[in-house]
């Protein structure tokens, strides 16, 4: 009886009352008052008729009113259905579909907010732990100084440039926690307009060569064509490049290589920066953009990096309503790669998108 639709019970219940009509009218006739047999049907199946209806639409109304409250105190963003026009099993059907709906999404709802929170806790604790450091270096040597350093001539100007250096690390922190926030609300304004690429990437690689020497590792340049122009911001698309190959360096192996291509396909130019580095586990790849998530111990920020580099980096890319994406193997290497859109234009252009040449 619990399964049947609502009006199969009001039809149930009208064919109870034909049933009880038909037996008071028989009983009254051979009782009391001799009936004609049209009267003793007549008027039962009349009756029953208007219970049927009258049942039927009193609650439909009290369905529909109960349902106009429950739906105007759940949906805040919704507008109240309003059920005109609807059966009382399609009102019903409607429901039942509605609240496994709602129940779902706050099912993901709770979820995600579980997921946020955990994310909170490990951002305060990564946060708290990347500024821990350098606060206890420029405490320690300002101590230090207090208590005499400062009269020792060979103590007190390494001390306080290590000092400097230890607020310099703070500063950077912060200024990229500044970015990604700002980058989070869109406050971040993205110039777009027409750049060259290929030079974008060699004074960037020139940049770094210094720093790849160290390892003895050999930065290159793959590219087939002479010039390949897009649309994006050229300061940001070069911090998105100084920072993958930083980490591809940070992170290569000693007198391994780092390899920067650019190719166009149709309207994009995908970038690749790949390395024959340590490599990265695929199980790590979903957070790999989160701010100051740890790979594992052997990729902490023994760098100097600030470990915000991949979220600023993921930011900048998806202000460019595109992707980044990154394929890796243990002992291997990583390689990351983005695209751009390529530009209408065989040259630079001004903020107005007119043409410089």
């Amino acid at each position: 009886m619990k399964n049947l639709r609502p009006s199969i019970l009001i039809l149930l219940g009208s064919l109870l009352y034909l049933m009880l009509s038909i037996t008071s009218a028989l009983l009254f006739h051979l009782f009391v008052l001799e009936l004609s047999p049209w009267v003793i049907i007549l008027i039962p199946v009349i009756s029953a008729l208007v219970v049927f209806i009258l049942f039927y639409a009193l609650l439909k109304n009290f369905i529909q009113n109960r349902l106009h409250l429950i739906y105007k105190s759940i949906q805040t963003k919704q507008q109240v259905v309003p059920f005109k026009g609807s059966t009382i099993d399609n009102l019903i059907s409607t429901v039942e579909i509605d609240v496994r709906n709602w129940k779902e999404n706050k099912n993901k709802e709770i979820t995600k907010l579980k997921d946020q929170e955990q994310f909170r806790r490990e951002f305060l604790g990564n946060l708290a732990h990347e500024l821990k450091t350098p606060v206890f270096a420029v405490q320690g040597y300002i101590l230090t100084l207090i208590e005499g350093g400062i009269d020792d001539k060979q103590v007190n100007v390494q001390f306080l440039e290590r000092a400097s250096r230890a607020t310099e690390r703070i500063v950077n922190i912060l200024e990229d926690l500044d970015q990604i926030a700002k980058l989070e609300v869109d406050a971040l304004k993205i110039e777009m307009r027409s750049f060259e690429m290929i030079d974008l990437i060699k004074e960037i690689v020139e940049t770094l060569e210094l720093k790849a020497k160290e390892k003895n590792i050999s930065l290159k340049f793959q590219n087939d064509l002479s010039s390949i122009y897009v649309t994006a911001d050229r300061n940001k698309i070069s911090q998105v490049l100084t920072n993958l190959i930083n980490n591809a360096i940070s992170y290569g192996k000693i007198d391994g290589e780092v390899v920067i291509s650019a190719v166009p396909i149709d309207d994009l130019v995908t970038i690749e920066v790949k390395d024959n580095g340590i490599g990265i586990d695929t199980e790590h790849f979903p957070r790999l953009f989160e701010r100051f998530y740890r790979v594992e111990k052997s990729r902490n920020r023994n760098e100097g990096g600030t470990g915000l580099g991949l979220a600023i980096v993921k930011h900048i890319i998806e202000s460019h309503q595109q992707s980044i994406n990154v394929r890796s193997s243990i002992g291997i290497g990583s390689t990351f790669s983005f695209s751009l859109k390529k530009s209408n234009v065989s040259g630079p252009v001004s903020s107005r998108g007119i043409p410089l040449k």
